[in-house]
């Protein structure tokens, strides 16, 4: 029988909670403001790349006033293996020069005072209110979120802020943050661009991606019977 939408994340939902738990933030950090870079930096980036990079550049930036005071080619060697790294160091120095001009240093917890600053975008903006103020505004989608929200069935759409919008409409509000963390992992786990391991997926029996898939198989099994049968009857 068919699910609904709202239906079918329910069931996913709890299996993913109980696999991988409490979100954590994956990226290192101890001030706000370091959170935002961290964010920037990892933008066509790993996590893991990001943590290794910010491991040096934050024994000396704690606060916008450090970057404001440090010459940019000092920053661009910094972050130069985090990739677009000429374009991230123009963009974080522009973001600190705001933070003080706009916003006083202090981290704003206003989606659309976010995004005003040079770098932050929606998706980083959804991290840092997360994280730091613990406010939902949205949910982040990213390459991971997006592919698995269109395999699951939940969206037919490339465009993160489509899939936005209509994630919204049944992913309750409490839930928005974790949907993207518990995605993303997913993604990383299972559910890869490449090849997708369906076979072994705790969600596999939700999954429309799935779901075709056995559809194929059983279409070309027949195939395969009708194909003998017909040699069989030519003989």
């Amino acid at each position: 029988e068919k699910m609904t939408k709202k239906e079918r994340f329910n069931k996913i939902f709890p299996i993913l909670e109980n696999k991988f738990g409490k979100p954590k933030c994956a990226l290192d950090f101890e001030t706000p403001y370091q959170l935002m870079v961290a964010v920037i930096l990892s933008a066509q980036c790993t996590d893991e790349r990001v943590n290794i990079v910010t491991k040096e550049l934050f024994k000396v930036v704690r606060e916008p006033q450090d970057i404001r005071n440090m010459d940019i080619k000092v920053l661009e060697k910094y972050i130069k293996s985090t990739g677009f790294y000429k374009n991230k160091a123009k963009n974080i120095k522009l973001n600190a020069e705001a933070m003080l001009e706009k916003y006083n240093d202090v981290i704003p917890d206003k989606m659309e005072e976010l995004v005003e600053l040079a770098g932050v975008g929606r998706k980083t903006a959804n991290v840092v209110l997360g994280e730091i103020w613990d406010i939902r505004e949205g949910i982040v989608v990213d390459t991971h979120v997006k592919r698995l929200s269109n395999h699951i069935g939940f969206v037919k759409s490339e465009n993160p802020e489509i899939i936005e919008r209509e994630l919204m409409k049944f992913v309750p509000k409490k839930n928005w943050f974790e949907y993207s963390h518990y995605l993303i992992l997913q993604g990383r786990d299972k559910c890869k661009a490449r090849k997708p391991q369906c076979e072994v997926c705790e969600i596999k029996e939700y999954c429309k991606y799935y779901e075709n898939l056995l559809k194929e198989a059983k279409k070309k099994e027949k195939e395969t019977v009708k194909a003998k049968k017909t040699k069989k009857a030519k003989k």
